[in-house]
């Protein structure tokens, strides 16, 4: 047994104690075979918890030598990459086969589809130059404001789909397609010659598991967040919007099965949306989101964020009734257990659907590298628009250049029978504006 002192933490365990950033510390042990004995004194607060999640560096994980596959379904993860997830989240990993490439492509999922929501606005969700973790998006994250919002609503969506779609491909081991079934329906019908005793519908078909994505999402993307300050409701209550428009897009598709495609019997699965309409959702979310404040400590104590109600739809209420919420009710008090106030006492509590945020926007016209604002210098904008890449908007007022280029488009195209397209290759002049 040893002791080992580290800023006031006086710890004696025969474990692996791990340093991270000089900022904090954990004790693995896992592997250890012996019991131990840790005594913390002094421990300090985190002052940046709950400001950015860490797991976003596995965005990075296409880039070479940080997750690649050493033979089918096994990862190897090195070192960068491995230091961006929590202890639990790297045990989901390794119980869950194919998970952390599911989680991985809900990272770049979520910021494609960020970058094109924002694309036309002075923040466009650039991720260019900044580190790995939580700096992912720049440390505007480490302000409770609507874009803040808005990243943490997409990326738990995307795992969330992400993870789900993965389910019914395969692609991870300890899930397969969620099915659904109905008791045939028995009718007879004159009028169309309908059958007695014939099947008009069941399910039948390979759903995508949003069960599994939510409940999945909750444990990885919520990992960190107790829940206890402003910040960190904040982030849950984003986080399970994002979860909450996934749920909501599930459409239901259906195949017919008869002589002479009479569709007599109809076999039906649930599918999700395409990620572009839960990116548009929650950008009108993010128009609209909800400036919120903290509580007293009174009125926390009968609070609930989310109410244990389904909703009317019989669709999602079937879909939620595979939500962590459900399965653990009665277990334990959950950390979603929480209203948020609104800062205006006129506006309405937000609900489940609503983005929330506590801190105003910072100015994005000028250059912050403190946090990682680009500002909108050398932005392109558009001189004719009514929109919010107006020239004038996008550049601040600070003006803008006009240069003329010339481009090489496909024109004059023709369709000839069957089946090709034949274009010819044009020289166009194009005006390009850009921020000075």
């Amino acid at each position: 047994m040893k002791q080992i002192i580290i800023n006031n933490f006086v710890i004696r365990t025969m474990c692996f104690v791990i340093i991270i950033n000089h900022s904090g510390f954990f004790v693995d042990c896992a592997e250890a075979n012996v019991g131990t004995d840790v005594t913390i004194v002094g421990v300090a607060r985190n002052k940046n918890r709950g400001k950015g999640s860490m797991w976003w560096g596995i965005a990075k994980a296409g880039e070479p030598n940080n997750i690649s596959p050493t033979q089918p379904g096994v990862l190897f993860m090195d070192a960068s990459v491995h230091g961006t997830l929590r202890r639990k989240q790297r045990r989901l990993a390794k119980e869950n086969t194919g998970l952390l490439e599911a989680v991985a492509r809900g990272a770049n999922l979520a910021i494609n589809e960020c970058q094109y929501q924002f694309r036309n606005q002075r923040w466009n969700c650039s991720t260019k130059n900044f580190s790995k973790g939580k700096n992912l998006f720049g440390k505007i994250v480490e302000k409770g404001c609507p874009e803040t919002a808005f990243v943490y609503a997409i990326t738990s969506a995307a795992v969330t789909h992400s993870v789900a779609r993965a389910c019914s491909e395969g692609s991870i081991e300890t899930c397969y397609c969620e099915k659904h079934y109905r008791r045939p329906q028995v009718f007879s019908n004159a009028n169309t010659g309908a059958v007695a005793n014939v099947r008009d519908f069941e399910w039948g078909g390979c759903s995508d598991n949003i069960g599994f994505g939510v409940d999945v999402s909750r444990e990885f993307v919520d990992t960190g967040e107790r829940g206890k300050s402003l910040r960190e409701k904040m982030n849950l209550h984003n986080n399970e919007a994002g979860r909450w428009h996934v749920q909501a897009q599930m459409r239901q598709e259906c195949k017919c099965h008869g002589m002479s495609g009479s569709c007599t019997m109809k076999t039906c699965w649930m599918r999700l949306a395409n990620f572009r309409v839960i990116g548009d959702l929650l950008k009108d979310r993010y128009d609209g989101a909800t400036r919120v404040t903290a509580h007293s400590s009174a009125a926390l104590k009968n609070n609930k964020a989310h109410s244990n109600r389904l909703p009317k739809n019989p669709k999602l209420a079937a879909i939620m009734t595979n939500s962590i919420h459900t399965k653990r009710e009665n277990k334990r008090k959950h950390k979603y257990a929480f209203q948020l106030k609104t800062y205006n006492s006129e506006h309405k509590p937000p609900g489940m659907k609503d983005l929330v945020f506590y801190e105003l926007s910072p100015g994005f016209c000028d250059k912050d590298p403190k946090l990682g604002i680009q500002g909108t210098y050398g932005r392109q904008c558009n001189d004719t628009s009514d929109g919010v890449d107006n020239c004038a908007i996008m550049c601040c007022g600070r003006g803008y250049k006009t240069q003329e280029v010339v481009v090489m488009e496909r024109c004059n195209c023709i369709f000839h029978w069957c089946c090709e397209v034949k274009c010819d290759v044009c020289k166009i002049k194009k005006k390009i504006h850009t921020c000075v």
